[in-house]
């Protein structure tokens, strides 16, 4: 058979390689046993006698096994397995290899809510990023709507604090932020790993602050975050209405952008709609890039489900994955959910996920959400109908003033009371791009602040929204 011809050629290449980079006990008692099955689409199967055994390689020998593919094959190169479950009956199950990065070994988190001892963490090895190492570029399924966002973390991976610098990326809770974040990290600890990165939430940001207060190790609190080569805050809007917090990593923002030091936020919204946030602060956050990173359109929800499917050794019609990916559209976490739900359930009543499993564990999952879904086009109306004007006039190019405005009110109360894009927004309104959309949305932000006519006027429209 060509295809198992060819596997064996390759394997014998990679066997090759990782002969010279191991001892020989562990060779033998690890590698020898491997029996290559086949590739295709770029994809490598081996077979390995036992599910302890993959476990073992995937946790002891996951680096030497990627180098060596990526090495004797190409870069990409997929690993599967097939692992051998039950002797007696021959029968197997394949598996995807994890693209968990060998460049991040998850450590035990002991007294995770502590501020981290400068002292104690002088050398790059000894510090504990806090990198999810699953989560890395090889295994963030591209699409459309993630694209951009995806292209610019490659560029700062490569290029850490001489790119885009601070890279601030948004978008509503479930899109794949922390997994990209993790992903420049990870990237980055595999090219320069002297360099000194850290992971931290904005949550334990403010408590390892607060702690260092309390205990008297402010300064300690200050000079460790100082020695960060490459600072990644998730979920920065968790900052809003802490005055000292906020403060605080105005400092260490400083000191890091001044040193040359890479910093990367995110947060669920936009800069110009972050509220409670001091507008140093703000400022600062659009001084590198600032990208949007979209819900996942059908394909890409396709392309996900199907990815989940493949590393859960799973079989699953592509109908039902369809209707999955057509019917389930708030974020990646509720499409796994729906997978690992179509599992259990499988598991459970012994019977095969098909299309009538499939409709009831949608619509329990999705009935709230159909009940009542605001659009953009919902808020047009609203917007048109509280000003006495046309939904056309929004659309056409004029620009006096009373239109003007009509057409930002909308962006704003679409950007703020729904998960649309800002690109999206713009091109539902009057055709215009994401920089006028965000450009709108302070404006009006702005004018809300100081105009209390206007925010009653904001506030009316919000409650016919919801009417």
């Amino acid at each position: 058979m060509i295809e198992n011809n060819q596997a064996i050629a390759l394997w014998n290449r990679c066997l090759a390689f990782i002969k010279d980079n191991v001892n020989a006990t562990a060779f033998k008692t690890w590698f020898e046993p491997i029996v290559p099955l086949s590739y295709e689409d770029k994809g490598l199967t081996i077979g390995v006698p036992s599910p302890f055994f993959y476990e073992y390689l995937e946790e002891q020998y996951v680096g030497i096994l990627r180098t060596a593919i990526y090495k004797e094959i190409g870069e990409g190169t997929e690993l599967m397995y097939s692992i051998l479950t039950d002797k007696t009956n021959h029968i197997s199950v394949n598996i995807e290899g994890t693209k968990r990065s060998p460049a991040v070994t998850p450590k035990p988190i002991v007294g995770a809510n502590k501020t981290p001892n400068p002292v104690q963490a002088l050398a790059p090895q000894d510090l504990d990023p806090h990198l999810n190492p699953n989560y890395n570029f090889e295994n963030f399924i591209k699409g459309s709507s993630n694209e951009f966002s995806r292209a610019v973390a490659e560029t700062v991976a490569k290029n850490p604090a001489r790119t885009f610098n601070p890279f601030f990326l948004y978008g509503p809770s479930g899109v794949g932020k922390t997994h990209l974040i993790n992903a420049i990290g990870t990237r980055i600890k595999e090219l320069y790993p002297e360099k000194r990165v850290l992971y931290v939430s904005a949550h334990l940001f403010q408590v390892q602050y607060t702690d260092s207060v309390r205990t008297n190790h402010f300064n300690d609190f200050i000079s460790f975050y100082q020695t960060i080569d490459v600072l990644i805050i998730d979920d920065i809007q968790e900052f809003a209405g802490v005055t000292k917090t906020q403060n605080t990593f105005f400092h260490i923002f400083n000191h890091l952008h001044q040193n040359g030091k890479q910093l990367i936020l995110t947060s669920d919204r936009a800069p110009i709609m972050l509220q409670g946030m001091e507008e140093r602060l703000l400022t600062r956050f659009k001084w590198g890039l600032v990208a949007e990173l979209e819900k996942p359109d059908v394909e890409l929800r396709k392309n996900i489900l199907r990815n989940k499917i493949r590393q859960d050794g799973l079989s699953i019609p592509e109908p039902v994955i369809c209707y999955i990916a057509e019917n389930v559209n708030e974020s990646v976490r509720e499409l796994e959910g729906i997978v690992n739900s179509l599992l259990a359930q499988s598991i459970l009543f012994k019977r095969e996920i098909d299309m009538d499993l499939t409709h009831r564990i949608v619509s329990k999952a999705v009935k709230c959400v159909e009940a009542k879904t605001l659009t953009v086009n919902d808020i047009i109306e609203k917007v048109c109908q509280h000003y006495q004007v046309d939904t056309s006039t929004i659309h056409t190019k004029t620009r006096k003033r009373e239109v003007v405005q009509v057409r930002q009110v909308a962006m704003y109360l679409a950007k703020k009371h729904t998960e649309t894009s800002s690109s999206k927004i713009g091109q539902m309104i009057g055709n215009k791009d994401h920089a006028t959309v965000l450009h709108a949305c302070k404006i009006i932000k702005d004018q809300v602040e100081v105009d209390k006519a206007f925010k009653q006027e904001i506030s009316e429209i919000e409650a016919s929204l919801n009417a």
